[in-house]
């Protein structure tokens, strides 16, 4: 049986996640015509890295899934604003 997240992780604490997200019905996220998908994940994952308070210690981007050691650090963000995060935010929506 699966366990909420709001049970697992405490948001006030820093700490480590093994995060694992996969493709459904067997599709392919990279691999038989879709390899240049990699290059724009691993992008993706750099951009995501300067706008938010997480780190990444490993990664690795698989034909049909992808892997991700992440720290989360919310004190990291204790002295951010909303008028500081608002543009990275629309940034983000508007390159999606």
């Amino acid at each position: 049986m699966t366990i909420p997240r709001s049970l697992i992780v405490n948001p006030s604490d820093p700490g480590w996640y093994h995060c694992v997200s996969r493709c459904v019905r067997r599709a392919f996220l990279c691999g038989d015509g879709y390899a240049h998908r990699k290059d724009w994940v691993v992008d993706r994952l750099r951009l995501l890295v300067q706008c938010f308070s997480v780190e990444v210690a490993a990664y690795a981007v698989m034909s049909n899934h992808l892997h991700g050691v992440l720290r989360l650090d919310p004190r990291a963000v204790e002295g951010w604003t909303d008028e500081a995060v608002a543009p990275v935010a629309d940034g983000l929506r508007a390159g999606s």
